[in-house]
């Protein structure tokens, strides 16, 4: 049994070294990036709820992918969110997305990218291996704030091979924008389906 010392660190430090502690696994974190402006209301959403539900079901249902891959969710709808700190997919909780706002993608972007780095530190504080960290974003629109200095720092991570970008725009997204962002040749997302990207998504993470 571990025991853990009674001490005046914050107590998310000692979860952590908890949750590791039972883990050795090597992480595999992928942040998603999710458009919830109001554009993406009715059907998208919808499509968007169940492909994250099967998602966290298909990653669950591999006994080494549960181990190693850790999922974070950021969503970008009038205000950015961190609504799934990054942690193990076996330890995710069910949840829906709702839509509302504009589409301020850069902080978002921004967000995912503080998000990585404090978990990275978690995990070279704690001695556990990772991979190279995956950001994935999703979106129907184009960003509604700054989002020049966001594509500098995906170029920047990208160069430094620190994180691999992927972008996917549905309906009417601005992918001559998209093409700035990413490095990677952005992908549109044919017919809404979403099924088929979340499939994907689950199927290359495992292959991890």
């Amino acid at each position: 049994m571990l025991n853990v010392k009674q001490t005046h660190e914050d107590p998310t430090d000692v979860l952590d070294e908890v949750r590791f502690a039972e883990n050795r696994e090597p992480r595999c974190p992928c942040v998603l990036l999710i458009d919830t402006s109001d554009s993406m209301k009715g059907d998208s959403i919808a499509q968007v709820n169940k492909g994250f539900a099967e998602l966290l079901s298909t990653l669950n249902s591999d006994d080494l992918a549960s181990l190693r891959v850790e999922l974070g969710v950021v969503t970008f709808g009038g205000t950015p969110k961190v609504v799934q700190a990054l942690d193990s997919v076996d330890r995710i909780e069910l949840q829906e997305f709702s839509v509302s706002g504009n589409t301020p993608m850069g902080e978002a972007i921004r967000q995912g990218f503080a998000m990585l780095d404090t978990c990275k530190t978690m995990y070279k504080a704690n001695g556990v291996p990772y991979y190279r960290p995956w950001v994935f974003l999703l979106t129907d629109g184009q960003p509604t704030d700054e989002w020049k200095e966001a594509a500098a720092m995906v170029h920047e991570q990208e160069r430094g091979k620190h994180v691999a970008f992927f972008a996917v725009g549905v309906d009417n997204a601005n992918m001559e924008i998209l093409k700035e962002i990413s490095v990677r040749e952005p992908r549109r997302l044919k017919d809404g389906k979403y099924a088929e990207m979340f499939e994907w998504l689950s199927t290359s993470l495992s292959k991890v």
